[in-house]
């Protein structure tokens, strides 16, 4: 009897936490819900108003002794603050041992990028939350829907209902043309303080990050010493004339507070990865069909392809299996070796020099299913080119 009356409470606190996983799962549009009709593209320029900044213009009534340092500061801010929003997120940790939930609360940052309520953030900030709110530069605020993530390169897109009058999309610039030295300007929500500017300079540019939990770079990062906090990650980095110019994601930091080095995604990378976001959820990525490598002073030796794979079907070889029989006696053994010398050793891919396996995800992951890549190996002591089709990374 008491075996059974343990057991029964048991199963009713295993249903209990079902039921509240079932009831708090995030709420993810289907394809009629969330996506567009048609391809998301960002605003046209100049459809959204930058307030282009002269800093020598005139000031405003009252303000004549601003200097046209800070008169282009205050434009920035005037012009971008109503764009950026502050995200919370509230999740579920599931206690294994004891069987009791703790309920976990984030922060983070936002840019409204469309009229339609779609808001850029960092994957980071939103990743396995149950619930996420958007809060709007007029204190309202919306629950939100996850449309699309891409953890590779730490960028997510949610979706609120707000009106198209409460939307104030963030005008997008481009990240082709920066230079160190070059100011820039970052809003966000550090420790919850909500549309804080902070100011600084592109310190490097072309960093990588290491992925977060994954293997592989994110490309293209610019790092900047203005000063970015926790609560920042999401939040717009923005050029003196109001444009965005990349997303605030991380910092370099021992306390884990501002130290005067953080790191930006840039917009280009943004603005590649948004739209399939937006139609599919996802990102489609290339695969090369090569399982496993191995790093040498010379290159990468394939060990491992997929099977019908796009890189066997191109005919690039892994190690062999040799199979062996040895008779002893009146019995046959039967034991095979790897004949690791029968493995193309990688030197390039589109002439670009391949040195590890980060580097080959880098080149792949950057083309599309269907897309060819030249794999320059060394065979047999000579250097040949292998034309490969990539197919889709599942």
């Amino acid at each position: 009897m008491k075996k059974t009356f343990i057991l029964c409470i048991v199963s009713a606190l295993l249903g209990g936490l079902v039921a509240i996983a079932l009831r708090d799962l995030p709420k993810t549009e289907t394809r009629s819900e969330a996506r567009e009709s048609v391809p998301w593209k960002p605003p046209k320029p100049g459809s959204v108003p930058t307030g282009r900044i002269d800093p020598n213009a005139p000031p405003p009534a009252g303000y004549e002794d601003l200097t046209p340092e800070e008169r282009v500061g205050v434009a920035v801010y005037e012009n971008t603050n109503r764009s950026v929003v502050n995200i919370t997120t509230e999740s579920v940790q599931t206690d294994r041992m004891f069987m009791f939930e703790r309920i976990s609360e984030g922060e983070g940052s936002g840019s409204i990028i469309d009229r339609q309520g779609h808001v850029l953030t960092n994957f980071h900030v939103v990743d396995r939350a149950r619930q996420v709110h958007v809060t709007l530069f007029n204190q309202k605020t919306y629950e939100a829907k996850l449309v699309g993530m891409d953890p590779e390169t730490d960028i997510a897109v949610l979706k609120i209902d707000a009106s198209r009058e409460e939307l104030f999309p963030v005008a997008l610039g481009t990240s082709t043309r920066l230079l160190v030295g070059q100011r820039v300007f970052a809003i966000g929500n550090p420790f919850g303080l909500e549309r804080t500017l902070t100011t600084g300079v592109i310190s490097s540019l072309n960093r990588s990050l290491p992925r977060r939990g994954r293997r592989g770079t994110i490309k293209s990062i610019i790092q900047i010493d203005a000063a970015i906090n926790p609560g920042n990650s999401g939040g717009p980095l923005l050029d003196s004339q109001s444009r965005m110019i990349g997303m605030n994601t991380a910092i370099a930091s021992r306390t884990g507070e501002s130290a005067g080095v953080g790191f930006a995604i840039s917009v280009n990378t943004i603005l590649r990865v948004v739209p399939q976001l937006i139609e599919d959820g996802h990102v489609l990525r290339g695969d090369i069909g090569i399982t496993r490598v191995y790093e040498t002073d010379s290159g990468l030796r394939i060990a491992a392809l997929a099977p019908d794979g796009a890189a066997k079907r191109a005919g690039l070889r892994g190690f062999k299996i040799v199979r062996h029989r040895k008779r002893q006696g009146q019995y046959v053994y039967e034991y095979q070796t790897i004949d690791r010398s029968a493995a193309d050793l990688i030197v390039a891919v589109d002439g670009k020099p391949i040195r590890s396996a980060d580097e080959l995800l880098d080149v792949v992951e950057n083309k599309k299913p269907g897309e060819q890549v030249t794999v320059t190996v060394i065979r047999d002591g000579k250097k040949s080119n292998v034309t490969v089709r990539l197919d889709a990374d599942e």
